[in-house]
This record gives C-alpha cells, sequence and structure tokens, in this order.
C-alpha cells in the first residue's frame, strides 16, 4: 500500500522548469507532466519547447511554454506571472537552464565568462527571486537547481567559467535554504554527471567514448536518470531535505584514477 502512495504529492501541482527546450529540462518536464503535475516550459528556443509541450498534451499532461532568457530579471518575472495566471500558482521550480562554450584561459574573453556566469548563476538567482512570492503564498515549496559535477566536485580544460557557475550555484542554494525554511520552502541541487544529452552528443563520439570510459556503471546517464531524482526532491516526502546535494553520475566521481577501472 505504501508503495502505491510514493510521490503522489506532484499530481496537480505546478512546475516551472527552465531550459526546458530540450536535454535534462525536457526530461524534467516530461517526468513531471506524467506524474500529474501542470509544467510551465521556459526557454529562449520557443519552437523546441512547444513541440515538448504538445508530446506532453498528446500524452494526456498539462504543459505550456513561454519564452524567457533567465539572465533577463523582466523574463524572470513574466515566467512567474504565467505561470500564476495560467496555473493558479507556483509550487516547484526547477533553475535548470545553462550553456557551456568551451573557452581556455588565456583564450577567454571578459564576455565569454560574464555570458556563463549570467546564464548560470545569475539566471539561478534571478528565476528564484521572481518565484518567491507565489511560492510563499502557497505555504510550501520546492525549488531545484540543476549543478554538476563539474564545477563543485571535478574540473575539465576549457570550463573554468562553466565550473565557476555551478560551484557559485551551490552557495547560493545553501544560504537561499536557510533563508526559505520559515516558509517551508526547500532547495537542493542536483549534480549531473555525463548525461547523454544533445549538448553532449555535439561534442562528438570520441568524448561520448572517453567520457563513459570514465564510468563505472559504463554507460552515459539519461535525461530520466537526472528527472527522477528532481521528481523525488520535489516530492512531500522530501519535506525534511533542504540545502543538500544529490550526485547523479553513475558513480564517475569515485575512481581515484583510469587504473581504479581498469582493475575492475
Amino acid at each position: 500500500m505504501l508503495a502505491n502512495t510514493m510521490l503522489t504529492s506532484i499530481s496537480g501541482r505546478t512546475l516551472i522548469v527552465t531550459g526546458a527546450s530540450k536535454g535534462i529540462g525536457k526530461g524534467i518536464a516530461r517526468v513531471f507532466a506524467s506524474k500529474g503535475a501542470r509544467v510551465l516550459l521556459a526557454a529562449r528556443e520557443l519552437a523546441q519547447a512547444d513541440k515538448t509541450a504538445e508530446e506532453i498534451r498528446t500524452d494526456g499532461g498539462v504543459a505550456s511554454t513561454v519564452a524567457a532568457d533567465v539572465a533577463n530579471p523582466e523574463d524572470c518575472k513574466r515566467v512567474a506571472e504565467t505561470a500564476v495566471v495560467r496555473y493558479g500558482g507556483i509550487d516547484i521550480v526547477c533553475c535548470n537552464a545553462g550553456i557551456f562554450p568551451a573557452a581556455r584561459l588565456g583564450e577567454m574573453s571578459a564576455a565569454d565568462w560574464d555570458q556563463v556566469l549570467n546564464v548560470n548563476l545569475k539566471g539561478t538567482f534571478l528565476t528564484v527571486n521572481s518565484c518567491l512570492a507565489a511560492l510563499k503564498e502557497r505555504g510550501r515549496g520546492r525549488i531545484i537547481v540543476t549543478s554538476s559535477i563539474t564545477g563543485p566536485i571535478t574540473g575539465y580544460p576549457g570550463w573554468s567559467h562553466y565550473g565557476a557557475s555551478k560551484a557559485g550555484q551551490l552557495g547560493f542554494m545553501r544560504t537561499a535554504a536557510i533563508e526559505l525554511a520559515p516558509h517551508n520552502i526547500t532547495v537542493n541541487a542536483l549534480l549531473p554527471g555525463n548525461i547523454l544529452t544533445e549538448g553532449v552528443e555535439a561534442l562528438g563520439a570520441e568524448y561520448i567514448a572517453r567520457m563513459t570510459s570514465a564510468i563505472p556503471q559504463k554507460r552515459l546517464g539519461s535525461v530520466h536518470d537526472v528527472a527522477y531524482a528532481a521528481l523525488f526532491l520535489a516530492s512531500d516526502e522530501a519535506a525534511f531535505i533542504t540545502g543538500q546535494t544529490i550526485v547523479v553520475d553513475g558513480g564517475q566521481v569515485l575512481p581515484e584514477s583510469h587504473m581504479a577501472l581498469e582493475d575492475l
């Protein structure tokens, strides 16, 4: 009987997911909708987000879209207002929008740095800030940040700006979790490893093969692997978890070297 009641708290609740046109954001939107959430997909590339929303509706779910650049404060305000108008409020916010253009030190410009930090880190702050009033009005809420193992745990050449933004998200998360705890709002983060998204596919077969060889489970993660972790953090069952991180990486950060995997 208990197994049948797990995560039923998602049904009927309103989710905003940013960066929802593809990849992890798309996966989160589809999984939450399949559990009965009403989903607002926010993305710069609205055509792709519209397609995902249509797929969700075809499957019997509730979903709509809104165009937004999370680095723009006015766009973030419009996203929150749209959720309130269409669905009557906000229950869950997944700050998922992120970019990861590669540039090594010495070649990276100040504009390159600012672009990544503006989307990945400032965008998280702006999204949360815009949704706070509606979350507080509900009397409970869930904020889930898509960070990464890159930055908080690991590093990778060309992504110092990306790593800084992802580590910065965790600093933001911990203080936000303290400030929002009296309002029954939890704030947690997911740290995906290498997930097979469109962006990772674009890095090429050689990159994918090398990354796969570094993962004990010998596969890249799927967007659903991340989405189901988000689903748990959004549930009533996770009500006493806040300011925490869940690594979703198939054990990627565990080996101290490739030799540990070769010895398997």
